[in-house]
């Protein structure tokens, strides 16, 4: 494949998204994120609270899930979860992550619908941790009894689902697929709690895409027959005379 080939598979892959972002940092600049901006100090004031003597309690009692906690309990703790940076990896990873996927997301998909997104990847990593342990290890989907135990905190299923969410709305197919195949690449390699609980969230955005195009396809036929209606066929009634 020549470079004017790559460069038109490109644009296509990544114009209509890098085109939107790019009008909104040249536009708004930082305020085109304030969103992403709070996250990424909020994972910052909990990576700073959880590593003073005093203060690790209190951020795990406020966002550290496990599969053993009670439902009420996890469902309380899981929105906050998202910014509490995991304990065995460097925070400036979760910084990045926050920053570079929850930013474009925002740009791409508004505030709300970016957290609605996040929060439903979140929790399907929930979910299946839960529904893992009680399958047992002996099954592909399950994990042991001790994984129960794993505090399980950080972006990273929100961010994988963002990513698979956002490149399935701009119709970045080849980036959609690498994203899904990366995390069942990884679930494969290291099939432990975070691994699988990121092929969770993968699959939890394509039902929620999948749902979204069915309903789009949907539309135009609702709206034709609306303005057939309109249009002096209204179904019932009788048509109007001129």
């Amino acid at each position: 494949m020549n470079r004017a080939a790559l460069r038109r598979a490109a644009r296509t892959e990544w114009g209509p998204l890098v085109g939107t972002v790019w009008h909104a940092l040249t536009t708004k600049r930082l305020g085109a994120f304030p969103m992403t901006l709070a996250a990424v100090a909020l994972t910052a004031v909990f990576q700073i609270v959880q590593n003073q003597s005093w203060g690790f309690e209190p951020v795990q009692k406020l966002g550290s899930v496990q599969a053993r906690l009670p439902w009420w309990l996890a469902l309380l703790r899981t929105p906050l979860s998202l910014f509490v940076p995991a304990l065995d990896l460097p925070v400036w990873g979760a910084l990045a992550q926050v920053l570079l996927v929850f930013g474009i997301a925002e740009i791409a998909l508004g505030k709300w619908r970016t957290l609605v997104v996040a929060y439903v990847a979140t929790l399907a990593g929930t979910m299946y941790a839960r529904l893992a342990v009680h399958i047992g290890p002996d099954s592909a989907f399950g994990l042991p009894p001790e994984a129960a135990k794993v505090i399980d905190t950080g972006p990273s299923a929100a961010v994988v689902g963002l990513a698979v969410y956002v490149t399935w709305r701009y119709r970045a197919w080849f980036t959609c697929a690498l994203v899904v195949l990366a995390m069942v690449g990884e679930a494969v390699v290291k099939p432990n709690l975070a691994g699988k609980e990121h092929v969770a969230a993968v699959a939890a955005m394509l039902v929620l895409c999948a749902a979204e195009e069915a309903l789009r396809r949907r539309k135009p036929r609702r709206d034709a027959y609306r303005d057939r209606d309109e249009g002096g066929q209204r179904s019932g009634a009788p048509a109007t005379r001129s």
